[in-house]
Formats: structure tokens, C-alpha cells, sequence
């Protein structure tokens, strides 16, 4: 094993916050979640498809909540007290998701819909004629 790949597993490892963002991404195909810290430097993540949900069921909110779930067990071992939420996109598993969040323990400082919405959207196609 080289020098270079030792160290890089090490500073992996040892990656362990007391504070950081959980990001919810609710689409309507996936839910997925990602731990970072403050700085936006990604800890962890899960999914839907990554807890083991396939097809149509990675869609339901009961797969968005198990991923939200393993997400939080995950981080709390590394040390995660205090986060904040930021959730993103229109899918089915949001607000169960958030509520799985809510209930593992971890205190919340804020929760932010940080779904892009178009002010004033693309240009529509031109006008047909006939």
C-alpha cells in the first residue's frame, strides 16, 4: 500500500463534526440524503436505492424515511449534535423524511426550502401556425 492512499483513508476516517447540514434531495424517481459539514465538505450520504429499495418503492416515503434514518444513525456516531436542514425538490418523501430527522434526536437550528423556483422561467416556444 502506498503512502499517498494510507494517508488519504486515514483523513476519511477521522472526519467526525459536531455541527453540520443535512441536505434533502425529494425527487419523484429518489430521495436522497446528504450529511456535510459546515463548509459544505460531504460527510456521508444515502438513498432510497442505497438502503436497498428498487423500482417503484424507491419512490414512497417509507424508503425516503429509512434513508433519512440511516442517514442521522450514521452521522450521530461521528459525532453529530446540532444541524441544519435544507430541503430540496417537489418528491413524496420530503416532509417524512424531515419528520424521521425531527425524531432521531439531533437538535435542528433551522429547516430551509431551498427549492429552485423561475422568476421568470424559459422562453416559451414560438406560436404555431397553421
Amino acid at each position: 500500500m502506498s503512502k499517498i492512499s494510507r494517508k488519504s483513508r486515514l483523513r476519511k476516517g477521522k472526519r467526525g463534526v459536531q455541527k453540520g447540514i443535512i441536505h434533502i434531495q425529494a425527487g419523484f424517481n429518489n430521495t436522497i440524503i446528504t450529511v456535510t459539514d459546515v463548509r459544505g465538505q460531504v460527510i456521508l450520504w444515502s438513498s432510497a436505492g442505497a438502503c436497498g429499495f428498487k423500482g417503484t418503492r424507491r419512490s414512497t416515503p417509507f424508503a425516503a424515511q429509512a434513508a433519512a434514518e440511516y442517514a442521522v444513525r450514521a452521522s450521530m456516531d461521528r459525532g453529530l449534535k446540532q444541524a441544519e436542514v435544507m430541503i430540496s425538490g417537489p418528491g413524496p418523501g420530503r416532509d417524512t423524511a424531515l419528520r424521521a430527522i425531527r425524531r432521531s434526536g439531533v437538535t435542528l437550528s433551522f429547516v430551509r426550502d431551498v427549492t429552485p423556483m423561475p422568476h421568470n422561467g424559459c422562453r416559451p416556444p414560438k406560436k404555431r401556425r397553421v
